[in-house]
């Protein structure tokens, strides 16, 4: 996974941008779809399972009720640069409304994309990982659905 984004960067000669430069919102269009990959992966390699159910599986955890639910369980893990790319796509204004979602677990959920977009692209993917096995894993303890089940 390491060299995905500089390969990326190399096929298509895409120059390195300073990340501070990237909006919260740009950060967490990033982090939506690296999260997702994430828990798609995850449960795929679960085992082999109806499409249908993993779909219901990934959607469980990717909504924005789940993303806010796991950033407040990871905010005492933060550091305090993680925790302020949170606070800035948390605080961004959007000019999409919540779907499905209240607008206090949208913005959340926009600050956890943010952040994650923000591992995504300055390359700390082991952190990245990190932060969503650990969020996994408490929510499982707090008794929600785990991926695989």
């Amino acid at each position: 996974m390491e060299e995905s984004l500089r390969k990326l960067k190399d096929m298509f000669c895409l120059e390195d941008t300073d990340i501070r430069t990237y909006s919260p919102l740009t950060l967490a269009y990033i982090g939506d779809a690296i999260y997702e990959l994430v828990i798609r992966t995850i449960l795929v390699e679960k085992g082999n399972t109806q499409v249908n159910k993993l779909h219901n599986r990934a959607s469980r955890l990717v909504k924005a009720s789940a993303q806010s639910s796991m950033i407040e369980k990871l905010k005492p893990h933060l550091t305090e640069e993680e925790a302020a790319v949170f606070k800035r796509g948390r605080n961004a204004k959007s000019y999409t409304m919540a779907k499905n979602a209240s607008m206090s677990d949208y913005r959340r959920a926009t600050g956890f994309e943010a952040l994650m977009g923000y591992l995504y692209l300055t390359e700390q993917w082991d952190r990245m990982l990190e932060l969503i096995k650990t969020g996994l894993e408490e929510g499982e303890a707090d008794g929600r659905e785990i991926p695989g089940e």
